[in-house]
């Protein structure tokens, strides 16, 4: 009977220790399904579009912007923008009382009277400009006999074309303008009554990117030879596809290429990783590091937010707001060097941060010790998503604090952000490409 017993028991606490088992892993996913929801742009990468109606409530304390101190509009100082056509109005309108309407004083009384205020009015005026080219052909050419034909000019090939100004102005609706080309036919037929077929539009703009091409590859040739440039990558709809836009650029020049695939295939086909050399800033995407003849530079805006999402979702990580704080100070040290117009920034300040950076790194690993790989199960034990926040702090210390030991390095990838920003506006406003 004791056997017995001792064998249930057994059985008994197998089964408990099963069941506590699942409890931990139930916890655990519900725990990573919780963060999951809590995920907006203001905590995460993930991009604004992914809130939906629904924006996350703005919180100043985690926000990061801060205050200027400035009112808000034009500084004392500012020129401000004034309109040149003004200057010589195409009309001009005298407007007198209404008693003088009629008054056989009028013209004596308004050759002394004087402007007292001036207000414009600006219009446009839409005209089509229709040239008719005709071919003359003379009968009898009284010099030198026989029949004399003229000859259209080169630029004129078709029984009915449209000029440049026309096709300019359609590329730009569709490109800069971020029109459709379906409305782009609906805006010439209904303001201009030139009803452009869609596929002439489609073919205007085709035209316009065959001429750019050798821009383009001087803009990639220059992309190359620089020191320091932003690289960042977002997707797209392309027929109906999800596509993926790369855009290597600094703040002069922009280079956009487009891949079905985001990772090195997609970046190999731009054909600039492959041949740089200098700094390149990006968001820590993993296929980045397989370029190995570039300095790496992490932003610290991607960071942030991540370190926000750690704060919100998991109040017990105190390393995640002090690390916060870390990347901010080194900012504004950063900040003050280059507006005293130094080189770099005193040794002091490095050697301080660079002990505190460790500090804070040991501090998150024990919050958060690396699980252990069970003895009857192959492969390494799943990380949580705040563990491997830390091991990438940890493992890129040197690329996350370059802007502090390189001036010339920008704390965050805003201007491949903003590079990229259009092609989400185009993907909005005309739905795919």
């Amino acid at each position: 009977q004791n056997a017995s017993l001792s064998e249930q028991v057994a059985e008994l606490t197998a089964t408990v220790d099963s069941m506590n088992q699942t409890i931990t892993e139930l916890n655990q996913t519900v725990k990573e399904l919780k963060e999951q929801l809590n995920k907006n742009s203001k905590n995460s990468s993930k991009p604004p579009s992914s809130d939906g109606l629904q924006k996350p409530a703005v919180n100043k304390n985690k926000s990061l912007r801060k205050s200027s101190g400035k009112k808000q509009g034009a500084q004392e100082g500012h020129d401000g923008v004034h309109l040149s056509v003004i200057s010589d109005p195409d009309h001009i309108e005298d407007h007198m009382h209404s008693d003088c309407t009629g008054c056989p004083h009028r013209a004596e009384c308004l050759s002394k009277a004087c402007i007292k205020e001036t207000r414009h009015e600006v219009d446009t005026v839409v005209t089509v400009d229709v040239t008719a080219h005709n071919l003359i052909e003379v009968r009898k050419c009284p010099l030198h006999g026989g029949v004399k034909t003229g000859s259209f000019p080169e630029n004129i090939k078709a029984t009915v074309q449209y000029g440049k100004n026309l096709q300019a102005m359609v590329v730009a609706f569709n490109t800069i303008g971020a029109v459709s080309i379906n409305r782009t036919h609906e805006i010439l037929s209904s303001v201009f009554d030139i009803p452009l077929a869609t596929g002439t539009i489609k073919n205007m703009v085709t035209r316009c990117a065959e001429s750019l091409k050798d821009t383009y590859e001087r803009i990639r040739l220059k992309m190359i030879s620089l020191g320091l440039f932003h690289c960042d990558e977002t997707g797209s709809r392309v027929d109906g596809k999800t596509c993926w836009v790369h855009v290597a650029s600094d703040q002069n020049y922009t280079y956009l290429t487009i891949n079905q695939k985001r990772g090195q295939i997609g970046m190999d086909a731009a054909d600039v990783l492959p041949h740089a050399h200098g700094i390149i800033v990006h968001d820590c995407w993993g296929s980045y590091w397989k370029y190995q003849n570039v300095t790496h530079a992490i932003c610290c805006a991607h960071l942030l937010r991540e370190l926000n999402g750690v704060i919100e979702n998991h109040p017990e990580q105190t390393w995640a707001a002090r690390f916060k704080k870390l990347l901010l100070d080194m900012k504004k040290v950063r900040d003050k060097a280059l507006l005293s117009d130094k080189d770099e920034v005193s040794y002091y300040h490095r050697h301080k941060f660079d002990m505190e950076y460790d500090a804070i790194i040991k501090t998150a690993y024990e919050e958060n010790p690396l699980p252990e790989t069970p003895a009857n199960k192959r492969g390494r034990k799943k990380k949580s998503k705040v563990l491997n926040l830390i091991c990438r702090l940890d493992n890129y210390k040197e690329s996350v604090c370059l802007f502090l030991k390189n001036l010339c390095v920008p704390f965050d990838n805003n201007q491949a952000e903003r590079d990229l920003r259009m092609v989400k506006v185009k993907t909005k406003v005309s739905g795919c490409f």
